[in-house]
């Protein structure tokens, strides 16, 4: 800036020694001319004169702002431009990097968070019951071994579509089991895995039946170790999927209680789907309380069956990590072994207790579901309970729950006294040959299990001590007997007696207790 003034005011300098000039060569030559000339002459040429040195002038400024000022502006402007299309540039990179950085991060994440859905996925079916269904109903309703029962009473008002659904959608119903995937799940669940030969030679090629149910066939098969067996077939046509047959095996897999059915291995080859049980000789409790069959059980074999079957449910409901839930309890589902202990059986409806807010399909049998169970769609330990109080009243009467059970429960409830006419109800095989105010203490605790409202129901471990102090005293009293009648006895062996007639006493009236 300093260079262009001084070479403005070089060029200013310059431009004033021109008019000066200008002004002395006029002087001179008006000094030349004739003084003769007349005064208006000198004043126009003065005029022409000056308007020739405003003419210079004019040019001189023109020119000097031509050089001082445009050249200046035009480089300001490329300057500043040349800044803004930098800064401009610098801008588009710096999104266009971002862009691209976020995009990135985008895929990544959702890279991972497919490969972590499908891991789990992946696993809960291999691993995990409860994933499986994680809010459909799995519905294995067999009736186990021996059966003879009518199973058109099971009810299932959705499995039916959902299955066709979700086979539809597969290539193949037996896809989860194809043979990679079955050698995985008998790694880590344990359960041998036999072949279709195996099955068939051990069952002498599906000649043995025990019986049907709605599962399919059941076979009874000797095993190349020796020990006999129960073989599960499903059905071409059975009702029942492959969540289903996933399901028994998962939960089996990892409840173990001497009290519920055993499961020893499982086939799934060339299109069929088998569970193997140990061999349970007696089959199953309804059978042998209303079934054909000439045998009749005891009071001690029934209250055995009780003390058993609570035993084990106690253990799904407070045992098992995470609970569980086995939703179609009912005497069918009760398997007793050579020496009458009974086991419960068929975990194809069962569920872990973990409620995610959506409620299923009605599933169950009909005369064991649980009233609150049909209004809400939810089922609960406490259906559990109210499932567990109609088996303990077919112990009691032997009569079948799809055939008015529930009638002749609200009829005896309503006795004069208040405490229940409940030997009124009682199995015409019993009468006599059993303890009444045993049967009202069963009877009193079956009735508690069977109350509408759900939160007026005991525990599973309020029922099984409660059934188990009236077996220990039955248990007492008999060897009591038997010991008063076949040893002899001192003076001083009366008080010891007398001390345990005492004891039983106080037993009872803490099992009275439950009735409050």
């Amino acid at each position: 800036m300093f260079q262009n003034r001084h070479a403005a005011t070089t060029i200013s300098l310059k431009v004033w020694t021109l008019v000066s000039l200008l002004s002395l060569a006029e002087s001179s030559f008006v000094a030349s001319n004739s003084e003769g000339e007349g005064e208006g002459r000198k004043q126009c040429s003065r005029e022409k004169t000056e308007e020739l040195r405003r003419s210079v002038k004019r040019q001189e400024y023109r020119r000097l702002n031509q050089k001082r000022l445009i050249p200046r502006c035009s480089h300001a402007s490329l300057r500043q431009g040349g800044q803004r299309m930098g800064k401009q540039a610098d801008l588009v990179i710096i999104g266009v990097t971002v862009g691209v950085a976020i995009g990135i991060f985008l895929a990544v994440f959702a890279y991972i968070v497919i490969r972590v859905y499908r891991r789990r996925m992946r696993n809960s079916l291999h691993a995990n019951g409860n994933s499986v269904s994680s809010s459909s109903a799995l519905p294995i309703r067999t009736n186990g071994i021996g059966t003879s029962v009518d199973f058109s009473a099971s009810i299932s008002t959705s499995e039916i579509v959902h299955e066709s659904q979700q086979q539809g959608r597969k290539s193949s119903p037996w896809s989860w089991w194809g043979h990679q995937n079955g050698e995985l799940f008998a790694s880590r669940s344990g359960i041998p895995i036999y072949t279709y030969k195996d099955v068939q030679k051990a069952t002498q090629n599906f000649t043995t039946i025990l019986g049907q149910g709605s599962f399919g066939p059941v076979y009874k098969a000797t095993m190349l170790t020796g020990e006999t067996v129960a073989v599960k077939v499903l059905a071409s046509n059975s009702k029942q999927g492959e969540r289903e047959f996933q399901t028994e095996v998962l939960l089996l897999a990892r409840l173990h209680h001497r009290n519920l059915v055993n499961l020893v291995g499982y086939c799934v080859d060339k299109g069929h789907r088998m569970l193997i049980y140990e061999f349970m000789s007696n089959g199953n409790l309804a059978n042998l309380l209303y079934g054909e069959n000439d045998q009749v059980l005891s009071w001690d074999e029934r209250l055995q069956v009780a003390h058993d079957v609570s035993h084990g449910i106690e253990y799904l409901h407070e045992g098992a990590v995470p609970p569980v839930i086995h939703r179609d309890l009912k005497s069918a589902n009760i398997l007793l072994d050579q020496a009458m202990r009974a086991k419960v059986a068929d975990f194809g409806l069962s569920k872990e207790e973990v409620f995610d807010g959506r409620n299923s399909g009605l599933k169950g049998t009909y005369g064991y579901i649980d009233p609150e169970y049909m209004s809400t769609n939810r089922f609960t330990k406490k259906s559990d309970i109210y499932s567990l109080g109609i088996i303990l009243f077919e112990l009691l009467t032997a009569i079948n729950p799809q055939q008015g059970l529930s009638d002749y429960i609200d009829l005896a409830a309503m006795s004069a006294d208040g405490k229940g006419g409940w030997d009124e109800i009682l199995d015409q095989n019993l009468v006599g040959k059993c303890d009444l105010e045993e049967v009202r203490l069963l009877a009193t605790i079956a009735y508690r299990c069977t109350q509408k409202i759900p939160r007026k129901r005991p525990s599973i471990g309020d029922v099984s001590s409660a059934i188990s102090r009236i077996r220990n005293r039955r248990l007492a009293k008999r060897d009591t007997s038997f010991s008063i009648s076949s040893m002899s006895f001192t003076r001083g062996d009366i008080p010891r007696i007398v001390k345990q007639i005492e004891h039983q006493q106080i037993e009872m009236s803490s099992m009275a207790s439950i009735k409050e």
